[in-house]
């Protein structure tokens, strides 16, 4: 019998008998691999464990250790779902696709008649999918031909949908467990009996094949690992994340909403909410004025001829939304983005070097024709508030320009007390130059600019093919979000193409016109998705420079106090605190405690002591003890929290206990 040789990822080879699996493959190395070893790779493509190897090539284990493996593992326990499903309620669903994702897995379904599944019937599903992995069925994979998986699958239409739009000759793989069968090319566990730790954790609706002119289907998500101990961490975040999801707080504290009635994506900002909005403005336009920044309002509304020219209906056609037509030849464009309108500020009039670097700011609404099915709460809507900035400089200020946006960035971090983030040099796809402006030479200048100067201040980056904008590559600023996630806050991105498709210029010290480099630069994102990071961030505990109630006064006794309580109140109100007079009839005890629910900062109490003596006692949030301050001591200390950005904790403390 003939020999195949495999070739192992350090370089070494071996030659194995024709048949050969890659578990005696395993075991040929150590018995221990073979326990752990999950499924074999030859040539890219996965072989079971069981399988026969009947030719020669890169051959490599995928064990429980490897983050392919955890893949694995996930891709099958979505098979596992699939067949529990069949078994429950035969021949009264449809699937779509099952595949492992980042943190979990998912099956799209389609229930024939009655209700779709809900999360009530989650432990029946997960009893009998425990019941399958406990019969511990070799998972097979094998071909079949076209003809055969028609047939196999005649009573599914996304099934056959599949299949149909496969090329004519393009071998159909199938994975065979007991009595289920699925479509699949591979990368599975060796049997069900490898599945031990798995949730159910959701459910949502999903457009078949991400098309809103499909049909709607229902995805059920769930999550699975190799041990308990991961699992049970794996939904303890997963608790922590539901506490601090910006969605539930918004509704807890009234900060806004979303409706059909109004329009999918297009957020309400309640009171509570635009408080918290307003506060980012005036914080952001302020500190922008500070450091040179020159302040405008441009049309929300703008000819669409704007954005041809510029380049943004050619690259994001797809996201805008459908221009209007005004009826006499002009086309009119819900804006994506704000440059273009922040050039014709720049050219409304003739620029000298002298002016360089001219720096403009706005807080600039776009929108954004996404998905229904991506809208999500404040973090992805159709429209946003950007904080958006362009500064237009020579080439040689290049550098000093970009690191003075970088320090105004690390500077207003400081203010949010955000430590957690990474910078990111984003380039362009040196393979996948079409969704790019054409210019190579521009492409190396840039981004040697980029590197160049992230060097020169000897900070810590990784770079990333594939991000950068069309026009010109950039630095973001990566954070981690409080659900574990990574998100883009911060960017600075070179242009060399918009100058030159507007033919902006500027008289240089010779007389004679030059092209200006255009910076684009965002420092706290959207106000729409950046609120969402800081509600998650504090987990709805704003500091007290940024929440929506940063003093509730409530009175003792309504009768005897409540006079005072109300002239408190108005006395703070004068001096810009969001302060409130809580006058309702209810129980002391329920007033404090609605109070603390509603994570205020600070609650002042006033009974008799307190009137007679002019003072306040103070109960911070969070905090089970009290202090006596005289009115003039707690406004002094209350001023100097919120000017502080709540940055001065430890003297905050001392304050408000006395000492």
């Amino acid at each position: 019998m003939a020999d195949v040789q495999m070739t192992f990822p350090d370089g070494a080879q071996k030659t194995f008998p024709m048949g050969t699996t890659p578990m005696e493959i395993a075991k040929s190395i150590s018995t221990s691999l073979a326990k752990k070893a999950v499924s074999g790779k030859l040539n890219g493509q996965y072989v079971g464990m069981k399988d026969a190897i009947s030719q020669s090539g890169q051959f490599e284990l995928i064990t429980k250790d490897d983050e392919e493996g955890l893949r694995l593992l996930r891709h099958s326990v979505s098979h596992l779902l699939a067949q529990a499903l069949n078994r429950l309620y035969p021949d009264q669903i449809h699937y779509g696709v099952g595949p492992a994702i980042d943190n979990g897995f998912y099956y799209d379904t389609d229930k024939v008649e009655g209700n779709q599944i809900s999360v009530d019937q989650f432990p029946e599903i997960e009893k009998m999918m425990k019941r399958i992995a406990k019969e511990n069925l070799p998972i097979v994979s094998r071909e079949i031909t076209r003809d055969e998986a028609l047939e196999m699958f005649k009573n599914d239409p996304y099934k056959i949908e599949l299949i149909n739009d496969l090329p004519a000759d393009e071998h159909i793989s199938i994975a065979v467990q007991g009595e289920h069968i699925e479509l699949d090319r591979g990368g599975l566990v060796p049997a069900t009996g490898w599945i031990k730790h798995f949730k159910l954790t959701s459910v949502a609706g999903a457009y078949w094949r991400g098309k809103s002119s499909n049909p709607m289907l229902q995805r059920i998500y769930g999550t699975a690992f190799w041990n308990a101990e991961d699992l049970d961490a794996e939904m303890k975040r997963r608790a922590e994340a539901k506490e601090r999801d910006h969605r539930k707080i918004g509704a807890d504290q009234d900060l806004f909403f979303t409706s059909q009635e109004v329009g999918a994506g297009l957020a309400v900002w309640m009171p509570n909410g635009a408080a918290i909005r307003r506060t980012l403005e005036r914080y952001i336009v302020d500190r922008e004025v500070q450091d040179g920044y020159q302040h405008v309002y441009t049309p929300v509304l703008s000819n669409l001829n704007l954005y041809k020219q510029s380049g943004h209906w050619d690259h994001y056609r797809d996201d805008m939304f459908p221009p209007m037509d005004m009826g006499d030849g002009e086309f009119l464009e819900l804006r994506p983005m704000n440059c273009p309108s922040h050039i014709m500020v720049f050219k409304h009039h003739q620029r000298s070097y002298r002016d360089l670097p001219f720096r403009i700011a706005e807080l600039g609404m776009m929108h954004r024709y996404e998905k229904s099915g991506a809208l999500t709460g404040l973090s992805r809507v159709r429209e946003m508030t950007l904080n958006d900035g362009h500064t237009f400089v020579m080439l040689d200020q290049i550098e000093d320009e970009f690191k003075k946006i970088l320090q105004l960035m690390v500077d207003v971090y400081k203010d949010f007390d955000i430590t957690d983030y990474r910078f990111r040099l984003s380039y362009r796809d040196p393979q996948n130059t079409e969704k790019y402006f054409d210019d190579d030479e521009m492409w190396e200048k840039a981004q040697s600019m980029l590197k160049t100067a992230m060097d020169d201040m000897k900070l810590d980056y990784f770079e990333a093919e594939g991000e950068a904008a069309f026009y010109g590559p950039k630095l973001d600023v990566q954070i981690k979000t409080a659900l574990g996630g990574e998100e883009t806050l911060s960017t600075i991105q070179l242009d060399f193409l918009l100058p030159e498709r507007f033919d902006v210029n500027y008289v240089g010290s010779d007389g004679e016109l030059h092209r200006p480099v255009m910076i684009h630069r965002g420092i706290i994102s959207t106000m729409e998705r950046f609120t969402a990071y800081l509600t998650e961030m504090y987990k709805g505990a704003f500091p007290t420079w940024l929440a929506p109630h940063q003093v509730r006064i409530i009175p003792v006794n309504r009768e005897a106090h409540g006079e005072y309580a109300q002239a408190l109140a108005d006395r703070l109100v004068k001096q810009g605190v969001r302060a409130e007079y809580d006058g309702r009839n209810e129980k002391l005890g329920y007033l404090i405690r609605n109070a603390q629910s509603l994570k205020i900062p600070y609650t002042l109490v006033i009974g008799d002591e307190e009137v007679s003596n002019n003072t306040v006692t103070i109960r911070r949030f969070g905090s089970r003890d009290t202090a006596a301050k005289s009115v003039d001591q707690f406004e002094k200390d209350l001023l100097a929290d919120i000017a502080s950005h709540s940055r001065a904790l430890d003297t905050l403390e001392k304050a408000v206990k006395g000492e």
